[in-house]
């Protein structure tokens, strides 16, 4: 598995607090199996996937659980963006997909999806809940608050410079330097820019013109590849803004967004507020839970610059033993335990419970 050095650190803490979780449910007087193990014998045999970058931390801390409780099992995943992993499902070359977005419909119509039973259809889990930081570098300027206009404008390349009034606007008393502004884009096709651009469309379509799109469309600016490049890209250079999954920011100033009436800083619990105003989108199948965000809600502190990344599977494989091994891989990251280990390693919003049943009920119908 290519992983990075948080990824490696978070496996060692998944591994104890998820085997802790596991051994106090075992002995509990309920008699009671925690969600992160498999029923029945061990699991064995190499599933394969591969997707977004965001789930990365998580999806190690999965496998290093789910392997945990089966030895004899592989987990490879190859974190190559969201639509390298969609892209990769579909021709059959993995089990599985993390990714940023889920299929649209007419993408699941319009098929193949090689690995899948004939006429089957897919799997989406809304796996991992996380806030999308408006990240940004400059000197003298520790904190920044941005309305979704403002916000759209630097990356429509039309607001260009620090101390545009439109950033002083809402930031009275900062001292704005007379500064390019260099906004950084992701390079490849990102479920992360999906989400982003999505809250642009939604929230301030006069401005943002170019809809919700995973391939960034304006030629200004910065581009980097993966969300680590991105990362990079704004330490690198004062002036530098940039949008990535907020458990790659630590180290870099982030911006509020206009929520409502409030200042909304990036965090878990904003991210799931918003995924609480939101609602599985109509005209899919039952196994397909996918969202349809509402980057608009006024809900107090929710933070709607959000993503959900989804693990995407079939509903029915062509290969039986390939089924047992994601449904067990599934049920280990919608656990109470898995949720749980991917919040405290890779800063998610652990789902709802209500969600989890859902999931669940979806998973255990994989064959």
């Amino acid at each position: 598995m290519k992983i990075s050095r948080i990824a490696q650190l978070g496996a060692v803490a998944a591994i104890a607090a998820l085997t802790l979780a596991g051994c106090a449910s075992n002995e509990s007087t309920s008699g009671g199996e925690t969600p992160a193990e498999s029923s029945g014998p061990a699991l064995s045999g190499t599933l394969n996937g591969s997707g977004a970058t965001s789930q990365q931390v998580a999806i190690q801390a999965w496998t290093a659980a789910f392997q945990t409780s089966n030895p004899d099992v592989t987990v490879n995943y190859d974190p190559q963006g969201s639509g390298t992993g969609r892209e990769s499902f579909q021709s059959g070359a993995v089990q599985f997909a993390g990714s940023d977005r889920a299929f649209k419909i007419e993408e699941i119509e319009a098929g193949p999806f090689d690995v899948c039973a004939e006429g089957s259809d897919i799997v989406e889990i809304p796996a991992y809940v996380s806030p999308i930081a408006i990240a940004f570098n400059l000197e003298g300027v520790d904190a920044l608050n941005l309305d979704p206009a403002t916000i759209a404008g630097i990356f429509a390349g039309t607001i260009t410079n620090w101390n545009d009034p439109a950033i002083a606007a809402t930031n009275s008393g900062v001292t704005l330097p007379d500064l390019a502004i260099t906004p950084v884009h992701r390079s490849d096709k990102s479920g992360t820019t999906a989400n982003f651009t999505d809250y642009l469309a939604q929230s301030a379509a006069d401005v943002w013109s170019y809809g919700s799109v995973e391939e960034w469309p304006v030629q200004a600016g910065e581009a980097a590849q993966g969300t680590s490049g991105v990362v990079n890209a704004i330490k690198g250079g004062n002036g530098t803004i940039g949008y990535a999954d907020h458990s790659q920011t630590a180290d870099l100033s982030v911006a509020s967004v206009q929520v409502g009436s409030e200042w909304v800083e990036p965090s878990a619990e904003g991210a799931a507020k918003a995924l609480d105003a939101s609602a599985i989108e109509e005209g899919r199948a039952a196994t397909d839970l996918a969202f349809k965000i509402d980057r608009t809600t006024e809900a107090t502190g929710a933070y709607p610059v959000m993503l959900v990344s989804y693990l995407i599977g079939c509903a029915e494989y062509k290969d039986a033993a390939a089924a047992e091994l994601v449904k067990g891989f599934f049920t280990t990251a919608v656990s109470e335990a898995g949720q749980q280990a991917a919040a405290k390693n890779a800063g998610s919003a652990p789902i709802s419970s209500e969600l989890a049943t859902k999931a669940q009920d979806v998973i255990d119908q994989i064959k």
